[in-house]
């Protein structure tokens, strides 16, 4: 069973950059699919952006596509969100979390999660 942590969250301004990533514990994240969702308050989880286990194929949201970029590095069990251009709106917890198969963009298909970390853009 994999463990996940994401790291990187903060308060941004309107227009800034934040690069948001997931570690693995347990077992290799390079077994797993991996996607990144958000929930803000009041709000369904909402599905960013996922990779296959290769980090050959990414898959996005339309809206997430263009300011959002979903990549892997496997020599450090990790998957990155660069998030570009930021909007109030973006503001959320953000997830990470793992499957063992591709792909998908419900969160109910995940089966690990991480704990989320809190990103904040002020106007």
């Amino acid at each position: 069973q994999v463990q996940l942590v994401e790291t990187g969250g903060g308060l941004v301004q309107a227009g800034g950059s934040l690069r948001l990533s997931c570690a693995a514990s347990g077992r290799s994240i390079n077994s797993y699919a991996v996607g990144w969702f958000r929930q803000a308050p009041g709000k369904e989880r909402e599905f960013i952006a996922a990779v296959n286990w290769s980090g050959g194929i990414t898959n996005y949201a339309d809206s997430m596509k263009g300011r959002f970029t979903i990549s892997r590095d496997s020599a450090k069990n990790m998957v990155d969100l660069q998030m570009n251009s930021l909007k109030p709106e973006d503001t959320a917890v953000y997830y990470c979390a793992a499957r063992d198969r591709w792909s998908a963009r419900s969160p109910y298909d995940y089966n690990y999660w991480g704990q989320g970390t809190q990103v904040t853009v002020s106007s």
